[in-house]
């Protein structure tokens, strides 16, 4: 096994996901640095992988990753896995990847599954631009409203028909798919516009949501008028902003309208 840190994906659901490559470089690397090593445990107990591990997540990075970088540094090889899928993709990661750079120590990766890639894929949607957001912010929904094409994100269960919702006052031309259990025996794919699953039964598990681009043509000035009676009870410049993102016209045409109540 080559000196430097290995980045191994590991399932997002399905063990047999796994890949063979994976099982052979975490048996022989010398230390496995794992955001949860009780978590990695049923992993490592399911493939024989018997290999020293230490946790290192985003509570200790600051402290961990100086010490894994110094050991590669004296001729061992460390691999790096999160609790699911590709480490630094929303997990810790990308923090001993950019220390193992500035200290010009090898890097390697060993890819597996992510659920951002799975979820985009399963919608259906156009994915030669997309945009991943992480874990949903509904104070950001407006903003990244602005970006058009495909959008990915991260979504809590507890909070998933709450951000439906917000959608269906951001974003209602825009289609959604709520993926989750993606690889699991419950795996499933709602698509719609948000107005149409807002009653829908409240998804449980993993969830995964992606946006469709929106459409190209403008909207219609009646189009425009039900967004700005809709949203007009909003202060001014919020609403002008919120507007805009909306309908795909500038602020200032957007705080035109809103003072004509919606009217040419």
């Amino acid at each position: 096994m080559q000196t430097g840190l290995y980045i191994v994906g590991t399932p997002i659901g399905n063990m047999s996901d796994m890949s063979p490559r994976a099982i052979d470089v975490l048996r022989t690397v010398d230390l496995i640095a794992a955001e949860d090593t009780r978590v990695f445990g049923k992993i490592a107990a399911r493939f024989d992988i018997k290999t020293p591990r230490v946790a290192c997540h985003e509570h200790n990075e600051r402290d961990v990753i100086p010490d894994l970088i110094e050991k590669i540094q004296s001729g061992m090889s460390v691999a790096v896995v999160s609790d699911a899928g590709m480490p630094g993709v929303s997990d810790p990661g990308f923090r001993i990847v950019r220390a193992a750079r500035d200290a010009n120590v090898p890097v390697f990766v060993v890819p597996g599954p992510t659920a951002v890639i799975s979820a985009l894929v399963l919608s259906g949607f156009p994915t030669d631009r997309f945009t991943f957001c992480g874990f949903l912010d509904e104070k950001k929904l407006a903003a990244d409203n602005k970006l058009r094409h495909t959008l990915v994100y991260y979504e809590s269960p507890n909070r998933v028909m709450a951000t439906i919702a917000a959608m269906a006052r951001v974003m209602p031309e825009r289609k959604i798919a709520i993926v989750r259990e993606i690889t699991k025996i419950y795996e499933q794919t709602i698509i719609g516009y948000p107005a149409d699953l807002m009653h829908i039964e409240p998804p449980r598990g993993e969830i995964v949501i992606v946006v469709s681009p929106a459409p190209e043509h403008k909207m219609s000035d009646s189009e425009i008028a039900d967004i700005v009676n809709d949203i007009a009870a909003t202060s001014m410049k919020s609403a002008a902003a919120d507007l805009a993102a909306r309908a795909g016209i500038s602020k200032k045409d957007a705080y035109r309208r809103l003072l004509n109540k919606g009217e040419k």
